[in-house]
């Protein structure tokens, strides 16, 4: 078997990525618009477009194991202003977009990311920023994060794949746990995920190994028992998010022997009452440069929309978007398996 770092090398282009996922495809598992199609979903529709996932950079203060951006310090791609104006413009077009959800890598890296927020709350969107928690306490220009947010009433969205250190660590780094709970302090301080606050604080949970998540429900009150038990810490709500069979996870995956196993365990978990509520129906990813897919994983995979006039944000045409049939491929396993999966954790 190939060591991890050989495997991130082959695998570290799209089409290397779509071929592993192609080559057991219709052999042991079964195409997944076949899927589709054996319960009349197929092609999959979009419903109206609401959400805006800007992936402003790839930059990242952290390399997690299970990181489907393959984002780093060593990422150069960042999202340029002139990027993002094109991004407000299309914002100020169409009112019926109501949400921007900010990510990266650490999208607080881009050097026009506090810009960026202004402006979007000057057209009085929703803004949700997918911050990493560690990016808070890793430099004294962003300590005042927290305020930053709250002056904005940002929604905050962070990984914390568990409450204790060595899980943590394990899968996001050395020191990163011990991080996490001094910004999640300091979140608290300033009123998120605090009764009556109206400030938003969210956790997110990725599974460790090649396995689903557990309910999602059950989870969250494990959480909250045990943050507050042990670091008096408060939080809103927590996702429960299947990890994609992509990038470094597939890297995971091959090196350890468990890339077949796993989609089997997806393929098995099909849910057909997951395909309605899948996150590409209603939100639009917009890539560092510009360019438009269906879902924040169809853009690591370089699977751009499918009309061609609507393929960059200075173009976004929401009448054309809304007729376009998604952009499929054997990873849509993962948002549909179990209780589904979304960035906002369970769909069903």
């Amino acid at each position: 078997m190939k060591s991890l770092l050989a495997m991130q090398h082959t695998l570290a282009s799209a089409p290397a990525q779509l071929a592993v996922l192609a080559g057991a495809a219709g052999e042991r598992f079964p195409f997944f618009t076949e899927k589709l199609k054996e319960q009349a979903k197929f092609p999959l529709k979009p419903a109206n477009l609401a959400v805006l996932q800007v992936n402003i950079g790839k930059m990242c203060n952290q390399v997690c194991k299970h990181c489907h951006v393959d984002a780093g310090p060593d990422r150069k791609e960042i999202m340029t202003r002139e990027t993002m104006t094109a991004c407000l413009d299309a914002l100020r077009n169409n009112p019926g977009i109501t949400t921007v959800d900010l990510t990266g890598g650490a999208p607080e890296l881009n050097p026009d990311f506090r810009w960026f927020v202004a402006g979007i709350k000057q057209l009085d969107r929703h803004v949700i920023v997918r911050c990493n928690l560690t990016i808070i306490l890793s430099n004294k220009r962003f300590y005042d994060l927290p305020k930053f947010y709250k002056s904005y009433n940002i929604e905050v969205v962070s990984s914390l794949p568990s409450f204790t250190a060595d899980r943590t660590d394990r899968q996001r780094g050395d020191g990163v746990f011990k991080d996490s709970i001094a910004a999640l302090q300091m979140l608290n301080e300033e009123g998120y995920g605090m009764p009556g606050t109206g400030l938003i604080l969210n956790l997110v949970y990725n599974p460790a190994g090649a396995f689903l998540p557990p309910n999602q429900q059950s989870l969250e009150k494990e959480y909250k028992v045990e943050l507050k038990r042990l670091y008096d810490i408060s939080f809103n709500q927590l996702y429960a998010i299947t990890n994609m069979p992509i990038s470094r996870y597939l890297d995971y995956l091959l090196a350890s022997g468990n890339y077949e196993k796993y989609m089997e365990k997806l393929v098995d978990a099909f849910n057909p009452a997951a395909v309605d509520s899948v996150m590409c129906r209603n939100t639009i990813s917009v890539g560092w440069d510009g360019h438009l897919y269906d879902c924040d994983f169809n853009q690591m995979l370089d699977l751009k929309v499918s009309c061609g006039n609507s393929a960059h944000i200075s173009r976004l045409d929401v009448r054309e978007l809304e007729k376009r049939d998604i952009m499929l491929n054997q990873h849509c396993y993962g948002c549909t398996a179990g209780a589904g999966s979304s960035c906002g954790g369970a769909v069903t």
